[in-house]
């Protein structure tokens, strides 16, 4: 797709310019696209009675996180205590869904508003003492969830037993609240007809660990969990009260492959210059693997992201900067200097990847906004 538009817009900070303008590669969001998809989200969860805590470790935006909280979000789910920084300030209800390991991590938590209601998950004990210790030493109460592992294998206490012992000991501490319980089903990837199985035995899982909560007189406020594969069958997992999609915000071809997402709901695109047409069947556009990503192709897919028009073509293969479009299969050619917008393959670790992002509707720019959540280290002092 040849980008063209050459029409001027106001921006909100007074400035003009047109989709032309942009130096790629560029990162987009098209703002119809995702407040479909947020007006989607909120009317499942209201059909279901959940809660939506969306994990904005996806598009790390302050202003894109009001705007789930604008469409019926309750409070917002953070992967790093950068994000947490920059979400506190349009979010005041935070779930750190990583636990904080450390007493770097740890003050820096602590030094959140304390107008900041805040959550923390975790799966052990030394990382609730940790936790108690600077919450205590800080003069300000923290909430736990305890996260057990339903089938994903990567974090979570495996056994009822375990979470009885982690929940009661939070009772304990000095400075933390029982909240409840969360987990993350991330292992189940399949289309959203072929779940019902993994659903199941999900339920069957979460039942022992609400059951012996509950004999143990531990009922949970929350449980909380869910992933955008599995966004549109949550309510099927039995107990759970809240769900954490990050993805679906934007969508990509990952959520496409496995039927969580139509194309045409993918909000998410990186602009690309078109340098070289020298090799046969193939061009070479200026995003590489340091602006999409080289995450494997979904299910049975191939190559790196697909332009937004035309999904039959894939890009082949990346190189830091240069990325290969297959044109075998295909009578299409670009000429050097026209444009594609591609979709990655996972948006999460691209949109990671940029400074900004450029809200466009109609080829225009009509927002940007810093990707500040994506930050390791302190903001600087002023």
């Amino acid at each position: 797709m040849a980008c063209s538009d050459s029409s001027l817009v106001n921006d909100e900070n007074g400035m003009t310019r047109s989709l032309d303008e942009l130096e790629t590669p560029a990162a987009l969001v098209d703002l119809d696209r995702m407040h479909a998809n947020l007006a989607r989200m909120s009317a499942y969860v209201r059909e279901h009675g959940l809660r939506w805590r969306p994990h904005v470790k996806t598009h790390k935006v302050p202003a894109l996180a009001a705007a789930q909280l604008a469409a019926g979000a309750h409070g917002l789910t953070v992967a790093t205590i950068g994000e947490a920084e920059v979400m506190a300030d349009v979010g005041s209800d935070l779930l750190l869904a990583y636990p904080p390991i450390g007493e770097p991590k740890l003050r820096r938590l602590m030094s959140l508003s304390s107008a900041t209601r805040l959550t923390v998950g975790l799966d052990s004990a030394e990382a609730l003492r940790g936790l108690d210790g600077a919450a205590a030493a800080a003069g300000r109460s923290v909430g736990v969830l305890v996260e057990v592992d339903l089938g994903m294998h990567r974090v979570g206490v495996q056994a009822p037993e375990q979470t009885v012992a982690l929940a009661a000991e939070v009772l304990r501490s000095a400075a933390l609240e029982y909240r409840g319980m969360m987990f993350y089903p991330g292992h189940i990837r399949s289309s959203p007809g072929s779940q019902s199985q993994d659903l199941r035995r999900a339920s069957e899982l979460l039942a022992r660990h609400l059951d012996a909560l509950r004999r143990a007189g531990l009922e949970p406020e929350v449980v909380s969990g869910g992933s955008t594969p599995t966004l549109w069958r949550s309510h099927e997992i039995v107990g759970m009260t809240e769900i954490r999609p990050g993805t679906n915000i934007f969508n990509d071809r990952g959520t496409v492959a496995l039927g969580a997402s139509g194309w045409d709901e993918c909000a998410y695109s990186v602009l690309a210059t078109v340098v070289s047409t020298a090799a046969p069947g193939q061009v070479v556009v200026d995003a590489g693997a340091k602006a999409l990503a080289k995450d494997d192709p979904p299910l049975e897919g191939k190559g790196y992201g697909a332009l937004l028009d035309r999904p039959e073509i894939s890009v082949r293969a990346l190189s830091e900067e240069h990325g290969i479009l297959d044109l075998s299969g295909t009578d299409w050619r670009p000429r050097i200097g026209d444009r594609v917008r591609i979709i990655p393959n996972h948006v999460c670790v691209s949109v990671n990847l940029q400074e900004r992002l450029y809200g466009v509707r109609g080829g225009q720019v009509v927002d940007e906004w810093e990707v500040s959540g994506r930050r390791r280290l302190p903001a600087p002092q002023r």
